[in-house]
């Protein structure tokens, strides 16, 4: 049972607080969670969600740990490409087709034929 209750953010955007900040540092003995390197005094670092929320994470204690900067930059390229693949194959099971673009012009899909003589008309 904890002491003190558990940190939840009112939305995805609300960042912890100091306390709760220092709190999630020491549970990790001050270690970078992705690089497993000890952060030292004055370097660069943040909080970053283990599950991503655009991968359904959620804003609570639990779910960060403390990072170096470079290596949050990296984690979330990575995150952002997870959610964009699974978006992608989402949309191809329910079949949603990409909108394309503009027609070549001339082509068949632009409804429009030329003729020999350098007239066009609808197909």
């Amino acid at each position: 049972m904890r002491s003190v209750p558990e940190w939840k953010g009112k939305t995805d955007d609300e960042q912890p607080p100091p306390h709760i900040r220092l709190r999630i540092f020491e549970r990790h003995s001050g270690v970078c969670g992705i690089s497993g390197r000890r952060i030292r005094p004055g370097e660069r670092w943040e909080l970053d969600h283990v599950v991503a929320l655009v991968n359904g994470g959620l804003n609570d204690e639990r779910n960060l740990i403390p990072v170096l900067y470079a290596c949050h930059k990296q984690k979330t390229r990575e995150d952002v490409a997870l959610k964009s693949r699974n978006y992608r194959k989402k949309a191809y099971h329910l079949g949603v087709k990409r909108k394309k673009g503009r027609p070549i012009p001339g082509s068949k899909s632009s409804g429009l034929k030329k003729c020999m003589d350098g007239r066009v008309i609808k197909r």
